[in-house]
Parts: C-alpha cells; sequence; structure tokens
C-alpha cells in the first residue's frame, strides 16, 4: 500500500514540475479600483497591493494595464496552490518513506 502511495506521488510531483515549467509572468497581490469620491463612484483609479519580503507595498495602476495585472496575479495564485500541493506531498512522501525504512529494519 505505501509503495503505491509513494508512485502516486511521485507522479503527482512530476505533474506539478511541468505546470510549474509552463507558468508564465506572475506577480502577488490583490488589484482593486478605489474612487477619489465614493459616494458618486467618480474619480476611479486602481492599485495593487502585495507584501513582498515582509514589506506590504501598494501601487498606483495605470487602466491600461489592469488586464495584464489580472492576469499575473492570476497566474501566481495558480502558482501558489501548486508549491503548496507539492510541499504537502513532499512532506508525506518524506513521512511514508521513513515509516517503510522503520519497518525494514525493525523486521
Amino acid at each position: 500500500m505505501a509503495a503505491k502511495r509513494l508512485r502516486h506521488i511521485e507522479n503527482r510531483i512530476r505533474e506539478i514540475k511541468k505546470q510549474l515549467q509552463a507558468a508564465g509572468e506572475m506577480r502577488p497581490g490583490s488589484l482593486t479600483c478605489q474612487y477619489q469620491f465614493p459616494q458618486q463612484k467618480k474619480g476611479a483609479y486602481y492599485q495593487i497591493s502585495y507584501t513582498h519580503k515582509m514589506k506590504s507595498r501598494t501601487d498606483y495602476v495605470q487602466p491600461l494595464f489592469v488586464d495584464q495585472l489580472q492576469k499575473e496575479i492570476a497566474m501566481f495564485k495558480i502558482f501558489k496552490k501548486l508549491v503548496d500541493e507539492w510541499v504537502g506531498l513532499a512532506i508525506e512522501y518524506s513521512k511514508l518513506k521513513i515509516e517503510s525504512q522503520k519497518k525494514k529494519i525493525s523486521g
């Protein structure tokens, strides 16, 4: 059973690596539309907020670049999801491997 699960994890990690290699441009953050006059919904402008190296930042974004940034943010979310899955699988893989080695040693 453990050997089968180990092979499954190896295959999934291989798939994740392929998906990560195919990843395009990315950027962390969230993009919001703000208003200079919120009650009248006038004076719209865009901001991207993100944290990098434990520093929070906010940048203004010209409307021309909104679509591009939305795609980059979406790609970053996919990237993070894949990396989180990979780490979880790597932990499970390590535990299973150690457990199977313990069984070989003890008996």
